[in-house]
Order: structure tokens, then sequence, then C-alpha cells
């Protein structure tokens, strides 16, 4: 099939460049959001897909709005046969999903209905899943509801960030979504209505969903640390700074301090939760660079009693 690809962070390279090796499909262009601000000079920088595209050779289209008819223009002339997505980033009006014979197919990482919405592989983490995966769906108009070409499971392991699974759904999702082009192009793949049992939703993270409360058992800090990294990152106050909790872990054995408590030892950092201590391993003070938590200990002076979160 001649495809048109739409997508924009790193996480969608995979995809793409599975699509590009495929002696079986055509990538004729690719879709992304447009050059966006990044750095400390804050440069406009062309998306990872985007840059990908421009190594390939191929055509990049970067509409402001999908909607905008200069772009559904260019889209009719291509005439793509079918447009995979993965985190293009923007909706898509009628007016675009009418174009392609055979539609805009995602790859979403989740196992569907279960966490639709921008935020699935943080979700899952953050509620302790055990089991997730990918799915390519046809796209509708309502959110992530289409019906399902094909799956692949992946399990959560016990100290796997969000970044860490996404990076394992982003291989094992391009290789989906390329049997899923094959699979349509062949004739013989069809899409299967979700069910309607067992719909989550997974809403964007924000800044305060990331904050950590410590009157919480320790499984769930060490989840919402886990699950907010590397974006949009666990956070605690201290001495009225904001306090981001680059990586902790569970510390059972020591139950002897009260929610939010730190304890600090020569080379250790705990800190009470409303069961066992967590233990903190690399935090990153506000101004400052990501530092194991006993340098950063040793530097703030921490006396006996002192909490974090107040």
């Amino acid at each position: 099939m001649k495809l048109v690809f739409a997508g924009t962070p790193e996480v969608a390279v995979p995809a793409l460049d599975a699509l590009i090796a495929s002696d079986r499909h055509e990538v004729a262009a690719v879709v992304t959001r447009p050059d966006a601000p990044a750095g400390r000079g804050r440069h406009l920088v062309a998306s990872p897909v985007a840059e990908r595209a421009e190594e390939a050779g191929i055509e990049v289209l970067k509409p402001p709005r999908p909607r905008d008819e200069d772009f559904l223009a260019r889209l009719r002339e291509i005439a793509p046969d079918c447009c995979p997505v993965v985190a293009y980033g923007a909706l898509l009006p009628r007016t675009a999903l009418d174009i392609p014979a055979h539609g805009w197919v995602n790859l979403h990482f989740s196992l569907l209905p279960a966490w639709r919405g921008a935020a699935p592989v943080q979700h899952a983490v953050m509620s302790g899943d055990e089991i997730t995966g990918a799915s390519t769906f046809l796209i509708e108009e309502g959110l992530d509801s289409g019906p399902v070409y094909g799956t692949v499971t992946e399990l959560v392991r016990p100290t796997d960030t969000s970044g860490d699974l996404l990076t394992r759904l982003a291989f094992a999702g391009a290789g989906l979504l390329a049997a899923t082009m094959d699979g349509i192009a062949d004739g013989g793949l069809k899409a299967v209505p979700q069910p309607a049992d067992g719909i989550t939703l997974a809403p964007k993270l924000t800044v305060d969903d990331a904050r950590v409360d410590w009157t919480a058992p320790a499984l769930r800090v060490d989840r919402v640390v886990r699950g907010c990294t590397p974006a949009p990152g666990a956070w605690t106050v201290f001495r009225g700074e904001r306090l981001k909790l680059v990586q902790a872990t569970p510390a059972p054995a020591r139950t002897d301090l009260a929610p939010g408590e730190l304890g600090v030892g020569k080379n250790s950092v705990h800190v009470g939760t409303g069961s066992y201590a967590v233990e903190l391993m690399w935090v990153q003070a506000q101004g400052k660079k990501p530092m194991r938590a006993a340098d950063w200990a040793r530097g703030a002076r921490i006396t006996a009693g002192e909490r974090v979160g107040a």
C-alpha cells in the first residue's frame, strides 16, 4: 500500500522505521507536528519523526492544524491507501479521516478498551497493572474507540518506569503496526469492535498528579514515582522548594518514620509513608542537576525530624 505516516515524538520512530524497511509498502509522506521551541535558547526544532523522515528522503508535512485546506489538498494529491498513526498529537477531522481508502490506523500503547487517552503507559504503571500492551485500531471521531485490528502484550516489571515500558512497547508495537498494514493489504484482516466493558481512561498527567502524597502506602508512592518518570516527573516539597524524585524504591524493613519524615543515614535517605518507608535513590533539587539522594542530603544538612511534603 501507499502510506502516509503520522507521528511526532521519539516513541513513534521505531514504527516509522519498520514501515520504511517493509518491502510491501511505500511511505510516501510523513505528517508531524510543526517545529517547536526546545533547549535553553528556545530555538525551533523539528520533531524526531520529521528528522527521521528527512534522513530517509521522505516528504514531510507539518500542518498547524490537520483541518487546514492546504494540507488536506496535498493529502488528496498523494492519495494514500492507509495512514498509520503513532502519537501524532492532534485530533483528525472527518475530512482527513475520509481520504485514505483504508482509513487511519492508530498504534495505541494499551490493551484497548483499557486506558483510552493520552497517557496509557503512565496510568498502567501508576495503577499497578501487571500486564499491558499495544493495540492497532481504526480511528473514529471518538476517543480511541475504534475497532481493533490486533494486539501485543507486555509484562510490566516491578521496577519499570513509564519510560522503560514505553520504550519496549514502541518496538513491539512497531512490529504489530507493520503486520497490521500487511493484513489490511492482503484483505484478510478485519477490525473487531471493542467490548463495552473494561473501558478505563488515561488523561494526560498534570503536575498536580505527579505530586507525592506521603500519607499513601509505600507501594502507591513507588508507582507514582515510576509512572511519572521521565515525565511529568514525581515531586515533593522540601524547605519550601520543589524536590524532584528521580528514583525511589520501597524499603519494607524501615517502619519507624512518620509520613514525610526523613531518615538520613551515612549513605541512605528514607522517607516515611502511610505504611513502611521508601528509600530515595536519586533526586533533583530546584535549579540543580539530578544527584544521588545521599549526596543531596549531605549538602542540605538535614536535621532530625525534618520532613518533605509539608
